[in-house]
């Protein structure tokens, strides 16, 4: 039986999750350089290995937890709640290295949360 592994892709807007997303699922989605461009979570799929399904979630950008508008919402509901079939095994924060201050408060507030994550 094949092992289903659930990866979300967190970050500050316009750091480049979406073409993350893009490369490892194959999947076109739209990308732009500026904030606002992804704003409900994006789903596909790539295979590790033989065995291995796993299960990509693009996720609206948001400076934090701390949600000031709808789309950041989506990304807080969904590492809130253990129970939905989306929650994240892991969470991959894709950072801006010229501006990683601001982007590690996303990552430990992750990580506070109890959530693996990945920088």
């Amino acid at each position: 039986m094949a092992k289903h592994i659930n990866v979300a892709l967190i970050g500050n807007p316009n750091t480049g999750k979406t073409s993350v997303f893009n490369r490892l699922t194959g999947l076109n989605q739209k990308v732009g350089n500026y904030p606002g461009i992804t704003v409900e979570k994006k789903q596909g799929t790539c295979k590790f290995g033989r065995s291995c399904k796993v299960h990509i979630l693009d996720l609206p950008g948001t400076y934090s937890l701390n949600a000031s508008s709808v789309d950041e919402n989506v990304v807080i509901e969904l590492l809130l709640n253990k129970n939905d079939k989306d929650f994240p095994d892991v969470a991959v924060v894709v950072a801006d290295i010229e501006n990683l201050k601001r982007n590690l408060l996303l990552f430990t507030q992750i990580k506070d949360l109890g959530i693996p994550a990945i920088l």
